[in-house]
C-alpha cells in the first residue's frame, strides 16, 4: 500500500499548479489527496502519513494568515510524528510566523540576501546544489533555511550556501520548485531550463527521505 499525503489547496492562496505538480512528481509513490481548510481536522489526518503544503500566489508578505486558526492542529499533528511537507509558500508557512514548528531555524527571504543572486520576487531559476549536483530550479520568492545547520539535514543549498532544502525530524522544506511543469517554463529566458522531470525525481526522492525519518 502506498503511503498517503493529504495536500492542502485553498484557493486563491494556494498554488492550484504547485498542488498539480507536487501530484505528478509524487503519484509513482505516494496515493495524494487535496484538502480544504475545513478539511483540517483531528480526525480527518489520522490516515496520513505526510500533510503537504505547496507555493502560493504572490510574495511573501502576502501570504495569508486565515489557516493561523489551524495552528493548535497543526502542531499537534508534526508533535505525534506526522510528517510535514512544505513547498515555498509551505516552507515559509512552517515558520514562527505561521505555524511555528521548526527547531531554531528562521525562513527567511532568498532575494533579501546581499551574497544572493535574485533579489526581486519575479519567475526566473536559481542555482541550487542539490546532494552535490548543481541545478537551475525554478524560483519564486522562496525562502533560505537559517539556523544552526548541526539542527538539521541540509539537502540542497543556494549558490550563497544558504540552506535551500532541508529536513529537519518529521519536517521537510524546500524553498525553490522541483514540482515545476514543463508549461511554467514558458518565457523565452525560461525554455532553455526546463528539466525534463529530473526534478520531479529530486522531489520524490526527497519525500522517501522525509518517510524514513
Amino acid at each position: 500500500m502506498k503511503p498517503k499525503v493529504i495536500l492542502y489547496l485553498d484557493h486563491p492562496g494556494c498554488s492550484i499548479e504547485s498542488c498539480l505538480g507536487i501530484i505528478h512528481a509524487l503519484s509513482p509513490k505516494y496515493d495524494v489527496d487535496i484538502c480544504h481548510q475545513h478539511h483540517i481536522t483531528e480526525s480527518k489526518f489520522k490516515k496520513y502519513d505526510i500533510i503537504a503544503f505547496p507555493g502560493g500566489y504572490g510574495d511573501s508578505d502576502t501570504f495569508d494568515d486565515s489557516l493561523l486558526i489551524k495552528k493548535d492542529i497543526i502542531q499537534n499533528q508534526i508533535s505525534h510524528g506526522k510528517r510535514y511537507l512544505g513547498i515555498c509558500m509551505g516552507a515559509y508557512w512552517a515558520g514562527s510566523y505561521y505555524f511555528d514548528i521548526l527547531n531554531n531555524i528562521s525562513c527567511e527571504q532568498y532575494i533579501k540576501k546581499i551574497d544572493g543572486d535574485v533579489h526581486r520576487p519575479f519567475s526566473t531559476v536559481t542555482p541550487v546544489i542539490w546532494e552535490g549536483e548543481k541545478h537551475d530550479m525554478f524560483f519564486y520568492d522562496g525562502c533560505s533555511l537559517i539556523g544552526d545547520n548541526s539542527n538539521f539535514e541540509t539537502i540542497a543549498t543556494y549558490i550563497n550556501g544558504n540552506p535551500m532544502a532541508i529536513i529537519q525530524n518529521n519536517i521537510g522544506l524546500i524553498g525553490c520548485h522541483p514540482e515545476s511543469e514543463e508549461y511554467w517554463y514558458d518565457k523565452p529566458y525560461l525554455k532553455k531550463h526546463w528539466h525534463n522531470f529530473i526534478h520531479h525525481k529530486l522531489l520524490l526522492d526527497f519525500v522517501d527521505k522525509l518517510i524514513e525519518h
